[in-house]
């Protein structure tokens, strides 16, 4: 049996609690991994002002992935955490696929694919006057060709292997008719190579009415950066809340990271109430990665059996790890 090389960053508030869950789970399954704990995000930034350095990420390219529960702190001022850790992790590691699932009542299962290294997040822009009556602000949105099609041919790629074959591009190209240019021409290129997927395309504004009123048109979903961020979150909230919303970033064939995405929730930190249905469905993505898809289909479906299981974080855990073992 493979056992696999896992970074674990537990990071701040509920963070550790619903990663142990998850880990537990993932024991459960017989899976095997040898994890490597490392303590950062806003606490450790408050203790010593490291945030990630770049001899971490050296060693994480040596994983075969990485567990993050979630980061951040009041005492942090905004931006530290985000673009220190978490982009910075997503540029340097080049995390270039942001995956989202999401499972609504009827049990129909929606996919967005968001690129994840490009668009406003790359920080392209500055300021001019700064704190004067006059002040100017630009923030540019970089969409290169490379990163577009990367990101649109593994959303074919994953539209072909699925039952509906299905996949919608998300944009706004009847206002940002620079960079909706180029994602539209990429997606309709790309198609060509992909008889078998159906494609279709709805301006981001719409996208958000059917998240809401027709969810079930969807298959796949791929869109950019800050879009993808938005209709995430959306997703998340129209199907079941994101206590329940898993991610994976990924970059195919290399080290990737998985984490729930609701936030470190300093308020309920250390009083054992955190859904870790999130996390434990993360972990589930994270198998799906190493190739135990055998294992994170079996959480899948103990996670399905309890979605709506009362109780505390541990007694959830608990109850998914019963599902998976048969009690023993």
């Amino acid at each position: 049996m493979t056992t696999h090389r896992i970074g674990v960053i537990g990071g701040d508030g509920i963070g550790p609690e619903v990663i142990a869950v998850g880990l537990d789970v993932i024991a459960a399954t017989g899976v095997e991994l040898d994890t490597v704990d490392y303590d950062l995000g806003g606490a450790r930034y408050l203790r010593d002002g490291v945030v990630l350095t770049d001899e971490i990420v050296d060693e994480w390219r040596e994983l075969d992935a990485l567990y993050l529960g979630a980061v951040g702190t009041p005492d942090v001022p905004p931006g530290v955490i985000e673009r220190g850790l978490l982009l910075k992790m997503r540029f340097d590691l080049d995390l270039y696929i942001n995956q989202r699932p999401f499972v609504l009542e009827g049990s129909h299962e929606f996919v967005v694919i968001r690129e994840n290294t490009e668009g406003t997040y790359a920080g392209e822009g500055g300021f001019l006057r700064k704190s004067s009556p006059h002040e100017i602000a630009t923030q540019g949105s970089v969409n290169t060709r490379h990163g577009v099609e990367r990101c649109v041919r593994y959303a074919f790629e994953l539209a072909d292997g699925r039952p509906r074959r299905h996949l919608t591009l998300v944009h706004k190209t009847n206002v940002l008719t620079f960079s909706g240019d180029l994602w539209a021409r990429t997606f309709d290129e790309v198609a060509g190579e992909y008889p078998r997927v159906d494609t279709a395309y709805n301006h981001v504004d719409a996208a958000c009415i059917y998240f809401v009123q027709e969810p079930q048109r969807y298959d796949v979903i791929v869109t950019d950066n800050l879009f993808g961020d938005i209709l995430t979150d959306l997703g998340g909230a129209v199907s079941g809340g994101i206590g329940l919303a898993s991610s994976a970033n990924l970059r195919p064939g290399g080290v990737s990271m998985f984490e729930p995405v609701h936030g470190s929730a300093p308020d309920i930190a250390g009083r054992d109430e955190a859904n870790p249905i999130a996390a434990i469905l993360s972990g589930a993505l994270m198998l799906d990665h190493l190739g135990e898809g055998e294992a994170a289909d079996r959480i899948r479906a103990a996670c399905g059996a309890y979605a709506d299981h009362p109780g505390s974080t541990t007694e959830i855990g608990r109850a998914i790890v019963d599902e998976l073992t048969g009690g023993r």
